[in-house]
């Protein structure tokens, strides 16, 4: 028995590495194959294969887990007696660790699984619709767009920065809170409030 369970746990471990790497290798070539995969994760095809057996698999895989560490921290923030407005800019700073690693599934998203991330995407962005409804409804946010479509705007809005600020550094969670909340509608002065944590 604990053979197996060493055994298990070095391909757990090994299936990590592979998601870690593909994150990495993704980010800076949204075509990359599973060869390139396997080459940067100093493993033969063959085990990639073993793991994830065809392209889709790996991509549901990295979905798949974005998804949970992102509705985790949804979970975390959104509190039905929080405000709403305060709530996005806890998201989006405990977001931002998690842009920079998560980033390629947005732009996956826009090929050919597109409809398969979009699905497993649907928890997070009926959590994040919510958000903004709730926000709409306490007259934080702004009505201009359906709760659904300004959502999606602000959260994309946080991964465009992130992608943006990949070679600098200089514009950081504050851009992204900053940004997306006067994409919500929010005055600028409360923003500003908000974002430098003044009560």
């Amino acid at each position: 028995m604990p053979i197996e369970s060493a055994r298990a746990r070095s391909m757990n471990e090994t299936r990590d590495r592979i998601l870690d790497v593909a994150l990495e290798v993704l980010g800076q070539n949204r075509d990359a194959g599973m060869g390139d995969i396997a080459a940067a994760a100093g493993v033969v095809r063959r085990t990639v294969y073993g793991h994830f057996p065809a392209r889709a698999d790996l991509v549901r895989s990295l979905t798949q887990r974005a998804v949970d560490e992102i509705a985790a921290v949804l979970t975390e923030v959104d509190t039905p007696e929080g405000a709403a407005d305060a709530a996005w800019v806890d998201f989006v700073r405990r977001l931002w660790p998690l842009t920079r690693r998560y980033r390629v599934i947005l732009a996956l998203r826009r090929g050919e699984y597109g409809r398969e991330i979009h699905a497993l995407l649907g928890p997070v962005d009926t959590t994040l619709a919510d958000l903004v409804r709730r926000g709409q409804d306490s007259g934080v946010f702004g009505r201009h767009l359906p709760a659904e479509v300004l959502s999606q705007v602000a959260f994309a809005a946080v991964f465009s920065i992130a992608d943006n600020d990949l070679s600098s550094g200089s514009l950081g969670a504050r851009a992204a809170a900053m940004t997306s909340l006067l994409m919500l509608g929010v005055p600028e002065a409360r923003a500003t409030t908000l974002v430098e944590g003044r009560p």
